[in-house]
């Protein structure tokens, strides 16, 4: 029987943490290492998982100084994983009874297969639906990176241990560039398949992408870690095209959440805000740009960075005018 070790980052997580726990601990396969890493927890975290530790002995704790991020205690886990499957659980998450006997299933039925996604339920305050994924039985590794650059497939999944060593997590930033270890996962695998296993990942509306933060910011620099990777493993430039694409849309998005939001930044926060932008509107390569694209107003790269500001300072003024207009 194959082993999976699970990575599971904990940081104050004592509201949901058995749940998450104990769907581990009720899978129908048995032969699971559970790698749990407190990440600096305040709370009562680390007093749980010493007590799922004395309770079963797959599950195996270890206790992190200081809080590094979800990306880096992963990686600590990772260290410690022997499996010959990784996949992770987030502390306030759970699974299906079945889920990793599931993912086990299709490893065995298709050996070409390197990653095996579950079946991803969003838990919201108001109820449960799926994600909104287009159901498939194969996928080329080439196809469902290009799908996961804006999501259409989620990235909640088992894979291969030696993608895992090959691609730990991406710690650049706190935020987002944790993302980019789920594209390459996909990018180098021969097949991704999906499974009916369930994953509950709970929905919060309280998460970065959802506040105003000046780690929003960190968006630029992961996607910029994604494209220097995908440039190191001699990606096509036809993919590296499309990432640079995709770097564009987000500076434009993140100009606009500066327009809404700056005001409510720290002069500080504001400051490494504007320099961010310009920083990586300085680095992209603005001939690899979708011309249909750069061609509308707001969109266009500009000759300066000044002119650039004006631009997205009408665009966006004459955006919220109409909406009021409305």
């Amino acid at each position: 029987m194959a082993k999976v070790s699970v990575l599971m980052a904990v940081y104050n997580a004592e509201q949901w943490l058995q749940e998450s726990l104990d769907s581990l601990l009720r899978q129908d396969y048995a032969d699971l290492q559970i790698l749990c890493v407190d990440d600096g927890s305040t709370d009562s975290s680390w007093a749980i998982l010493e007590d799922y530790a004395a309770r079963d002995a797959r599950v195996e704790i270890f206790r992190l100084p200081a809080n590094g991020g979800q990306a880096a205690a992963r990686n600590y886990a990772l260290q410690h994983a022997t499996g010959d499957y990784v996949a992770y659980l987030d502390s306030d998450d759970w699974m299906s009874e079945d889920a990793i006997g599931k993912c086990i299933g299709v490893f065995s039925s298709h050996p070409e297969t390197d990653v095996v996604l579950w079946r991803l339920v969003l838990v919201e305050a108001d109820g449960q639906r799926d994600y909104p994924m287009p159901s498939f039985t194969v996928k080329s590794g080439r196809d469902a990176f290009r799908e996961s650059i804006d999501w259409s497939i989620h990235g909640c999944y088992v894979a291969r241990r030696e993608l895992y060593l090959r691609f730990p997590y991406d710690a650049t930033c706190r935020s987002y560039s944790d993302d980019n270890t789920t594209r390459l996962h996909y990018y180098v695998s021969r097949q991704v398949r999906c499974c009916d296993g369930i994953y509950y990942y709970r929905y919060h509306a309280e998460s970065v992408t959802h506040q105003v933060s000046v780690r929003r910011f960190d968006h630029l620099r992961a996607n910029e870690s994604m494209k220097r990777q995908l440039t190191d493993i001699g990606a096509p430039a036809s993919v590296i095209r499309q990432y640079e694409q995709t770097r564009w849309l987000v500076l434009i998005d993140l100009a606009m959440f500066y327009y809404v939001h700056g005001s409510q930044l720290s002069p500080g926060e504001r400051r490494y805000g504007r320099s961010e932008l310009r920083r990586i509107w300085g680095s992209i390569d603005r001939s690899l740009l979708d011309t249909g694209t750069t061609a509308k107003f707001g969109y266009r790269p500009c000759g300066r960075w000044w002119l650039f500001c004006l631009q997205e300072w009408l665009y966006f003024s004459l955006r919220a005018l109409l909406g009021r207009n409305r």
